[in-house]
C-alpha cells in the first residue's frame, strides 16, 4: 500500500502523461516544408541571387535576371541603395517586363533588346554587407580604406562576366539619382568589359547644386531622405509628419538644426556631417564628381541625361558634361540627353509634366529612338549603327527635338549664342534697354522670416513633389516680399539655350540675406487652346545665393548692412523659346520656404542653430540704375 505522499506524486505524474498525451494526439503535422523550391513553369527568365564579394571580403546582394533561351547577351547593371529585391520582384508574374515595370530605368529597352538585367545593393543596404556611407566618397583624404564604389563595381562586373555563361562579356551601367551617381563612379578605372555608362540626372556635387544645398541655402525638405536612408540598413524607420502642411511643420522648429535635433537626426552620421560643412570647404570639393572626372582619362563612351526641371538634381549632369566633353577629341564619346522632364520622368510618360503638354511622349522617344540604340550599338554583338547626335535637345516653348553638335548650341547649324544682358528696369519692367538716368534707382521690399514665401502653394507636401518647377508663379508674384519685373509682349520669338547668369546689384538692411532669382514665361491673359494657361507664369529657371558667400563659397562673411553689393550666380540649364504674345518675367524674393531653410537675415556662426532672436526682418533693394545696374545675362541664340 503506498503512503499519502508517494500516491499524491503518482496522481501527480500520471495527470501529466495524460496531458502530454492528449496535446500529443491533438497537434497536427505542419503542412509548411522547411525549404520551399518554385518550380517558374513558363518562365520567360531565370532569376539568379548571389552574394558577390569584394576585394575586401565584403559581399553585396546581386540579382541576375536572364532572358529564357539568351545566348552571348549583354548585361545592363544598376548599383541602387533602394533594395535590389523588390525592385527586382514589381509584381508576381512569369514574365520579365511587369517584374521590373514601375522601377526599372529603361524595361522597354530592357526586354525588347533582350539584355540580361543585374540590380546590385551597394555596400551597407538590405542584402548587402558592409558599411553604408552616404555617397561614399573614392578612396583618398575622404575614404582611408581601400574600397569604394569605383571598386566594387569593377569586382562587380569582373565575376559578372565570369560566371554568367549567357553573356558575352559586354556590360553597360546606368540608373537615375543615386543611381545615376553610381554610373559615373564606374568611370573611375573602369574594368574593360564596361563598354558604355548612362548617368541620369546623377547626384554629383551636393553643396553647389544637388540635393543638400544649392549655393549654400540648404535644402531642407531632404532631411527625411537622409533620415530614411540612413537610420537603419533596410530603410525600416520613417521620418514621420506632425502637420498637414510641411509649411508649418518647419516653422514651428525654427532652424533646420533643431528640427534635427527634436527628431533624434544627429544620430545619424551623414546628418552630422552636414552640420559641420555648411560651407563650401574641402569636404565637399573633394568629393564633387565632376572635379574629379576632370582629372580622369575617358575610356568609355558616356550618356548624360538631363531633365529641363528636375527638382533634385538640377546641376550635375550638366557640370559632368564640361568636365569630360573636353576630353572628347573625335566627338563621338560623350553624349548628352535635354528633355523636357522632372527628375526620373524620362523612364515615365513624357507627353506632359504639371499643366504644361509636350504633344508627344517625350520620354517615350528618348528610350526608343536615342537609348536603345546606343545601347544596342556598344554592347551587342552585331554593333549595330547608330545616328545618334552628340546632343539631342528638346526645345521648349515650340516643343521640338533637335540634334545639335556640342551643348549650347542653339540649333544645328549657323546658330551663335550670344550673352546679352536682360535689364532690370524702373516701374518693375524688364528689357533689353539699358536703366535711364532719373528714373527711381531701386525697387524694395521687406522680407520677414517670420512669414516667409513659399515655394508652392500651400497646404505643401511631397505628394506632388515631382511637378512643383513647373507650378503656376502667380501666386508668388502677388505677394508684397516678391518682385516681379516683366517686359513688354513680345512681338517676335526670344531663344535661350544654356545657363543665364544672374548680376544683382541689391542692399539689405541685415547682416545676411537670400536672393531667389526666376526667371519665368508669362503666358497670354488668354490661350484658346489651354484656356486653363491663361496667365500661366511659368519658371524656365530658378535658383537662390545665401548671401553670406557673395566672396567664395568657401567662407561665410557677413554683408555690410544699406550697402549696395553686386551678387553673382549661375542659373540652370534651359532651352526655351519665349513665342510672340508672351511677355519674360523675373521675379526676385529671399526667402523659397520650406524647401530651403530660412535666412535669419542677421549673420550667425552656423545657420543650422539660429535662435528665434536671430530673425529679423530686413529691407531688401534691388538697384537699376547707370552704374548699378541689375540683369539676368541670357544666353540669347541667334539665328542664320
Amino acid at each position: 500500500m503506498m503512503r499519502p505522499r508517494t500516491q499524491k506524486l503518482f496522481f501527480i505524474l500520471f495527470a501529466v502523461l495524460f496531458l502530454t498525451a492528449s496535446l500529443t494526439a491533438q497537434t497536427l503535422p505542419n503542412e509548411t516544408p522547411e525549404r520551399f523550391e518554385p518550380t517558374y513553369h513558363g518562365f520567360d527568365y531565370t532569376r539568379r541571387e548571389v552574394m558577390i564579394p569584394m576585394r575586401d571580403g565584403v559581399k553585396l546582394y546581386t540579382v541576375v535576371l536572364v532572358p529564357k533561351g539568351a545566348q552571348r547577351a549583354p548585361i545592363l547593371l544598376t548599383r541602387t541603395p533602394y533594395d535590389a529585391a523588390s525592385l527586382t520582384t514589381h509584381t508576381n508574374s512569369s514574365h520579365l517586363g511587369p517584374s521590373l515595370e514601375g522601377y526599372d530605368n529603361a524595361t522597354d529597352v530592357i526586354v525588347e533588346g533582350g539584355y540580361i538585367r543585374v540590380v546590385q545593393d551597394i555596400r551597407g543596404k538590405y542584402g548587402s554587407e558592409g558599411e553604408y556611407v552616404m555617397n561614399r566618397p573614392l578612396r583618398g583624404p575622404l575614404n582611408p580604406t581601400t574600397v569604394d564604389h569605383a571598386t566594387d563595381t569593377y569586382d562587380t562586373i569582373d565575376w559578372l562576366v565570369k560566371n554568367i555563361p549567357e553573356t558575352n562579356g559586354k556590360v553597360g551601367i546606368l540608373g537615375i539619382s543615386y543611381d545615376g551617381f553610381l554610373p559615373l563612379m564606374a568611370l573611375f578605372n573602369p574594368h574593360p568589359a564596361l563598354k558604355v555608362s548612362v548617368p541620369m540626372n546623377p547626384m554629383v556635387d551636393g553643396w553647389r547644386g544637388d540635393d543638400w544645398f544649392h549655393n549654400g541655402a540648404f535644402r531642407q525638405q531632404g532631411m527625411s531622405y537622409i533620415y530614411d536612408q540612413q537610420a537603419t540598413r533596410r530603410n525600416e524607420i520613417k521620418w514621420w509628419t506632425s502637420h498637414l502642411d510641411d509649411y508649418d511643420m518647419f516653422m514651428e522648429a525654427g532652424s533646420a538644426g533643431e528640427l534635427g535635433r527634436l527628431r533624434g537626426l544627429e544620430q545619424v552620421g551623414f546628418w552630422r556631417k552636414i552640420l559641420e560643412h555648411p560651407a563650401y570647404d574641402s569636404y565637399w570639393q573633394e568629393q564633387a564628381v565632376d572635379k574629379l572626372l576632370a582629372k580622369e582619362p575617358l575610356k568609355v563612351p558616356v550618356m548624360l541625361v538631363h531633365s529641363l526641371w528636375d527638382q533634385e538634381d538640377i546641376y550635375g549632369d550638366i557640370a559632368v558634361y564640361k568636365a569630360i566633353k573636353p576630353k572628347d577629341r573625335n566627338n563621338d564619346m560623350v553624349y548628352m540627353v535635354l528633355g523636357p522632364w522632372h527628375h526620373g520622368q524620362e523612364i515615365r510618360e513624357g507627353s506632359s509634366l504639371g499643366a504644361i503638354k509636350f504633344g508627344s511622349d517625350t520620354a517615350l522617344y528618348f528610350r526608343q529612338e536615342i537609348l536603345r540604340p546606343f545601347l544596342d550599338h556598344y554592347l551587342k554583338d552585331s554593333a549595330p549603327g547608330m545616328e545618334i547626335a552628340p546632343i539631342t535637345a528638346f526645345e521648349t516653348g515650340t516643343n521640338k527635338w533637335y540634334r545639335l553638335p556640342s551643348w549650347p548650341a542653339g540649333c544645328p547649324s549657323g546658330c551663335t549664342v550670344k550673352p546679352t544682358p536682360l535689364y532690370l528696369n524702373a516701374g518693375l519692367a524688364v528689357g533689353f534697354s539699358t536703366p535711364k538716368a532719373g528714373d527711381p534707382e531701386f525697387a524694395e521690399y521687406i522680407s520677414d522670416p517670420s512669414k516667409p514665401v513659399p515655394y508652392r502653394a500651400r497646404p505643401i507636401d511631397a505628394t506632388t513633389w515631382r511637378q512643383w518647377l513647373v507650378d503656376d508663379q502667380r501666386e508668388q508674384s502677388g505677394r508684397p516680399d516678391v518682385l516681379a519685373f516683366k517686359s513688354e509682349v513680345l512681338k517676335a520669338p526670344v531663344k535661350i539655350s544654356g545657363e543665364s547668369i544672374v548680376n544683382l546689384v541689391a542692399s539689405t538692411s541685415g547682416s545676411d540675406s537670400d536672393w531667389v532669382v526666376k526667371l519665368i514665361d508669362l503666358y497670354p491673359d488668354e490661350v484658346s487652346a489651354q484656356p486653363n494657361m491663361g496667365g500661366y507664369q511659368l519658371m524656365i529657371s530658378a535658383d537662390v545665393l545665401r548671401g553670406r558667400y557673395r566672396e567664395g563659397f568657401e567662407t561665410a562673411k557677413p554683408i555690410t548692412p544699406n550697402t549696395p553689393l553686386k551678387y553673382r550666380f549661375v542659373l540652370p540649364t534651359a532651352n526655351h523659346v519665349f513665342l510672340p504674345g508672351h511677355r519674360i518675367m523675373v521675379q526676385i524674393q529671399s526667402s523659397w520656404f520650406p524647401l530651403y531653410d530660412r535666412n535669419p537675415q542677421t549673420f550667425v556662426k552656423n545657420m543650422f542653430w539660429a535662435k528665434p532672436e536671430d530673425y529679423k526682418k530686413a529691407t531688401q533693394r534691388i538697384y537699376h540704375a547707370p552704374g548699378q545696374a541689375s540683369y539676368i545675362e541670357l544666353p540669347l541664340v541667334t539665328r542664320p
